[in-house]
């Protein structure tokens, strides 16, 4: 039915396709992981690339920062409040050999290490220090992850907790402890100024107590001070050493004459 000419013409057909799935194109972040026969050949890329059909597979590498979100963990903490935590690692592929032949999908055991370790390190960390020391936790994961990707050819560059959801009673209870905290911090405060002041007039009066001068001129500073008011009475104070001397005073004139005889 079908002659000679078709079947050539078929045939080149054939081989012209075959040629042209030989050649393969990959961008610059991109490398190709060529299998010969089932065995590990070499890394091609980027650029233009041959890969022999039938003999020859190819497995497409992307070696850009991938972004992942870890899904939202419940994590107990060491001091046993259950929070909710959510978290977004950056990594690349370094290796793309390791990253095709040591692990079956290398995205899928990313994300579920970076699952197991965030409740491993959180748990290990009470409460306020998952909300107030959260660069040092994120710092704790990367190192974690980062080492054990690496048989995997894959490097975590960073590691981000994006919320730390708690429970409504959990947050009135942080803000009572919040408001109780500042209360202390308010009376020891003020205890210290007064503990400040105490010591400036103990000082002041121990000055004064050395030079009596000095305690009528504040005497009379303190005339001129409420004189200067706009007030209709004037209390004018009396220093204590005023009726000391005037005790002494009355005190010599009533003691008899040594020289007085009886009539």
């Amino acid at each position: 039915m079908f002659g000679f000419p078709y079947f050539m013409t078929t045939l080149a057909v054939l081989a012209v396709l075959l040629l042209l799935s030989m050649f393969r194109i990959l961008r610059e972040y991109e490398r190709g992981v060529i299998f010969l026969l089932g065995r590990f050949y070499r890394v091609k890329g980027p650029g233009l690339i041959i890969v022999v059909p039938v003999i020859q597979q190819m497995v497409r590498v992307d070696l850009r920062t991938l972004v992942m979100d870890v899904p939202t963990q419940d994590v107990i903490s060491r001091d046993n409040v259950s929070v909710r935590v959510n978290a977004v690692i950056y990594f690349r592929v370094v290796d793309p050999e390791r990253a095709v032949i040591h692990v079956e999908n290398y995205l899928e055991a990313t994300s579920q290490l970076s699952q197991t370790t965030l409740r491993s390190v959180l748990g290990q960390h009470e409460l306020d220090e998952m909300l107030s020391e959260r660069d040092q936790l994120n710092s704790d994961i990367q190192q974690i992850l980062d080492k054990q990707t690496d048989a995997w050819g894959i490097k975590v560059a960073n590691v981000e907790i994006k919320h730390v959801d708690l429970d409504e009673s959990m947050i009135r209870a942080i803000a009572r402890q919040a408001e109780a905290e500042r209360a202390r911090r308010a009376k020891v405060i003020h205890a210290q100024g007064e503990q400040e002041a105490s010591e400036k007039l103990l000082h002041a009066a121990q000055t004064l107590a050395q030079q009596p001068q000095a305690i009528q001129l504040r005497y009379m500073q303190t005339l001129t001070e409420i004189a200067g008011q706009n007030s209709h009475t004037i209390v004018f104070p009396l220093p204590v050493d005023l009726f000391s001397h005037l005790e002494e005073a009355l005190t010599r004139g009533k003691t008899p004459d040594s020289g007085a005889g009886s009539p």
